[in-house]
């Protein structure tokens, strides 16, 4: 995987974003006084993130020894194996000190801590120079032991920073969906679709073309002060080497602001495309080649802008309608 020092937004921007590769780089926020305590100890770490009120609780999953770190399903994928609660930030934190190392306890983690809406005195502390002030960017913290975070996808894009302990990324291009074994898209751990398979001793017999996806993998270990970019929707998988870690990520999506997430029209798909005939699918994989992914140019170039209809200029009374007719559609 390509690493990374010393570049400025504008690289960023032009070069590392347009690519949509991954990329490690190195040390682009070993300035930030968490990372700078949390080099010290993990207890200085916790002292500095408690030194500031939390405002909510947080949501921890809490694993038996035997899962090993792992967060899944249960056998029968009706339910998950680990226990979830809503714990202050203060209880979270003294846990993972007390039990990191103790592999006979539960594994702790939260992940995707909100920190404006959790500790919102903190944000001022996590300048990102590879973005600009005024993007809409969701900031969260990720805090554990010993875990390992099954392979998933994100819809926006992402800076991984590592602030405490050492983490190992193994990431793969959209394409090895198949090589996967993916697990069930409306009913997961977190609200993205995970990998089944364990990649620390993975099941051959029940998911051979794993090691497809394997040969494609791009891996990346990082330390405090280290960051990740992650472009939309490469699958990672995430594990923490240390018995205590923690992370802080940006997520922020590019286009305009009326964007959901395309996963929608995935479901929509259920009942409007699978199970046409293939020679009717075909044919509307063109037209969506031809009006959505524009193929062909634009295929109103040759109208009038008054006259494009749902296919001008967004407007919200363009978007309304949309989803007017898209909601009239769904009515059992």
């Amino acid at each position: 995987m390509p690493i990374f020092e010393n570049i400025d937004r504008a690289y960023f921007e032009n070069e590392i974003v347009p690519a949509a590769r991954p990329v490690v780089l190195r040390s682009l926020v070993s300035d930030w006084p968490i990372v700078a305590a949390a080099k010290l100890s993990p207890n200085k770490f916790a002292d500095y993130v408690t030194a500031v009120p939390a405002t909510a609780p947080v949501k921890a999953w809490f694993g038996a020894p035997t899962n090993a770190g792992r967060f899944g399903y249960s056998d029968d994928l009706k339910d998950f194996d680990h226990e979830r609660r809503e714990v202050t930030l203060t209880e979270l934190l003294a846990y993972i000190l007390a039990h990191g190392d103790d592999p006979t306890a539960f594994s702790a983690y939260a992940g995707g801590i909100p920190i404006g809406a959790t500790i919102p005195a903190l944000r001022a502390a996590l300048p990102m120079p590879l973005l600009e002030e005024s993007r809409e960017t969701l900031v969260s913290l990720w805090l554990g032991t010993r875990t390992r975070t099954a392979a998933h996808w994100d819809v926006p894009q992402n800076l991984a920073c590592v602030v405490l302990g050492r983490r190992r990324f193994t990431l793969f291009p959209t394409e090895q969906v198949k090589n996967l074994y993916v697990g069930p898209l409306d009913f997961t751990l977190a609200g993205q679709p995970i990998s089944l398979v364990d990649f620390a001793a993975p099941d051959l017999t029940r998911y051979p073309n794993f090691t497809h996806a394997m040969a494609a993998a791009e891996v990346a270990e990082l330390g405090p002060g280290d960051a990740l970019y992650v472009p939309s929707l490469w699958w990672h998988h995430v594990e923490s080497l240390d018995p205590v870690g923690a992370m802080i990520n940006f997520w922020w999506r590019d286009g305009p602001d009326y964007l959901m997430t395309p996963l929608l029209t995935l479901f929509h798909a259920l009942l409007t495309l699978r199970e046409l005939p293939e020679t009717e699918r075909d044919a509307w994989r063109t037209m969506f080649d031809h009006y959505i992914f524009g193929t062909n140019g634009d295929p109103m170039s040759h109208l009038p802008e008054d006259a494009r209809g749902v296919f001008g200029a967004m407007t919200p009374e363009i978007r309304k309608r949309i989803t007017t007719i898209i909601a009239g559609t769904l009515r059992p």
